[in-house]
């Protein structure tokens, strides 16, 4: 019989595309040889499910990821991301800024990375300041003391992804920047952002679905981003009305459909000051723009979804058996300076079925200067 460091890198490379990447990162430790081979993707690699993407370790600087698949914690030295705030991920890269607004795109598990010019205005102190004073400072613990520095770590709301980089040289980068969640663009060789006009409220969400860019607003006026010339928004229909005033929007292609899910939030913190959230339900629709209709969808089968301040992303579960089946798992992505004093606890997983909400992850609280997890598919090929 022959030994396993007799098989050619064919038959290895043919024997990754089956393994999900925790195992897949334990197959790249054997010997340098396999490394070499686990970083190949000449097969289709195998359904992943999503990490959870946490803090940076004091310490030792490694950041933690956790891993649903076998629910385990992982510590792995990345360079790039020391000292950065995790603000997105989208194709298995994150986008990360440092103290001093300076971002990054880098895919964790290859360390390859993209530095990304100065992000548009929220620059000046003179805003991040205004935005303080408007935030009461009557809590338990006492008025918040955050330095310039650390506000900028939360302008950029979220960023999104056209393309996986490794795939296609002309991806386009989306970001939800400022107060207002203003859309912005960039794409490589460009010197600055740009950003879209059309935008004077605050928006909701942002997704990539059949070759463009959507921006939903909250009052669901969705509007397509024409990337001619000068980037504006263009609403694709009329407003739709639906009851209710939900917490968070979001925006998913899922499976070739675009949807929109309503995520359903109550306070239980008495004083009104304090607006302690916690999510309580979702809704999921698809908009029929030509009629100016929603159809809501009441399952989704044998599929989960991961909603945060990543791309959306949706699963299979059926490819694994710790993944919930007809599940939106969520992490805490409501704006609201609340988390300053609490922090990001609202995290879990929300049954379509029973219309329960239950834990996936032990941690109960983030501390407000780490922020919230946030999904990333791996993408170590």
């Amino acid at each position: 019989m022959a030994a396993w460091s007799d098989l050619t890198n064919d038959i290895l490379e043919h024997i990754t595309s089956f393994l999900v990447f925790p195992d897949h990162y334990r197959f790249g430790a054997v010997c340098k040889n396999w490394r070499s081979v686990s970083k190949q993707r000449r097969y289709p690699p195998a359904p992943q499910l999503p990490w959870l993407v946490l803090e940076e370790e004091k310490e030792t600087r490694k950041r933690k990821f956790y891993s649903l698949s076998d629910g385990k914690h992982y510590s792995i030295e990345i360079p790039e991301l020391h000292g950065r705030y995790i603000c997105g991920s989208s194709h298995g890269w994150l986008f990360a800024v440092d103290i001093k607004i300076n971002g990054i795109l880098v895919n964790p598990f290859t360390r390859e990375y993209y530095e990304l010019p100065p992000f548009p205005a929220y620059s000046s102190k003179a805003n991040v300041t205004t935005l303080v004073e408007k935030v009461p400072n009557d809590y338990k613990g006492g008025p918040r003391n955050y330095t310039f520095e650390e506000m900028q770590t939360r302008i950029i709301f979220k960023a999104i992804l056209s393309h996986d980089p490794k795939e296609r040289s002309d991806f386009t980068v989306m970001i939800m920047f400022g107060v207002m969640h203003t859309p912005a663009i960039w794409r490589l060789g460009d010197l600055c952002w740009t950003v879209v006009d059309g935008s004077k409220r605050c928006m909701h969400d942002i997704v990539y679905f059949k070759g463009n860019f959507y921006v939903l607003s909250p009052g669901n006026d969705l509007y397509v981003v024409d990337l001619e010339s000068k980037p504006k928004l263009i609403e694709v229909g009329p407003q739709i009305d639906i009851e209710g005033c939900p917490a968070q929007r979001y925006l998913i292609d899922f499976n070739g459909n675009l949807l929109l899910l309503e995520r359903f939030c109550e306070c239980v913190e008495e004083k009104i000051e304090d607006q302690l959230n916690v999510t309580v339900g979702f809704n999921v629709m698809e908009p029929n723009l030509e009629e100016n209709i929603l159809y809501e969808w009441y399952d989704i089968d044998d599929f989960a979804i991961f909603l945060g301040r990543n791309s959306s992303i949706y699963v299979n579960s059926s490819h694994f058996p710790k993944c919930k089946r007809n599940g939106i798992y969520f992490t805490h992505t409501t704006v609201s300076f609340s988390a300053d004093k609490f922090g990001c606890h609202d995290l879990g997983v929300f049954d379509m079925t029973n219309k329960k909400i239950s834990k996936f992850y032990s941690v109960n609280v983030f501390p407000p200067l780490v922020g919230s997890p946030v999904w990333l598919t791996p993408n170590p090929w």
